[in-house]
């Protein structure tokens, strides 16, 4: 019995899909049940695009993912900002966006002002090929 050449390809191929990114983090507003999540996805190894989402969550109201323009390896990084009752200004790169977890809605947000709504309440990054999300510090 001869083995199938096909299976010489399996290594190869899962050696691929290694190089993609599949990552999720999340900012915990009010414990585990309310919270903006930032997920980062790369289809294939070979393409410099990820993939990006924005899930907001209040359960067990609601919950939903929205995608956003994409990014790309290093991020860049999203800073979120408070905006209101249960609403959050997202900002990354030249791209604004607002996210409510009243209605759990995500939007573009193309006429944002030159500054920050609120105060900053931390920021999603990149750190060792994953996605984390940074707390700002506390004011002084």
């Amino acid at each position: 019995m001869k083995p199938d050449r096909r299976l010489l390809l399996l290594p190869l191929l899962l050696l691929g899909l290694a190089g993609c990114e599949n990552s999720a983090t999340a900012y915990m507003i009010d414990g585990s049940n309310h919270a903006l999540m930032l997920v980062r996805e790369q289809r294939y190894f070979w393409s410099d695009e990820i993939e990006q989402a924005v899930v907001v969550s209040r359960l067990p109201d609601c919950q939903r993912r929205v995608a956003i323009w994409p990014g790309n390896a290093e991020g860049p990084a999203m800073e979120v900002f408070e905006a209101g009752y249960l609403l959050w200004a997202l900002h990354q790169g030249r791209r604004w966006y607002l996210a409510s977890t009243d209605k759990c809605l995500v939007q573009d947000w193309p006429d944002a002002p030159a500054t920050p709504p609120g105060p900053q309440v931390g920021t999603f990054v990149m750190r060792d090929g994953t996605a984390v999300f940074e707390p700002a510090a506390a004011p002084q």
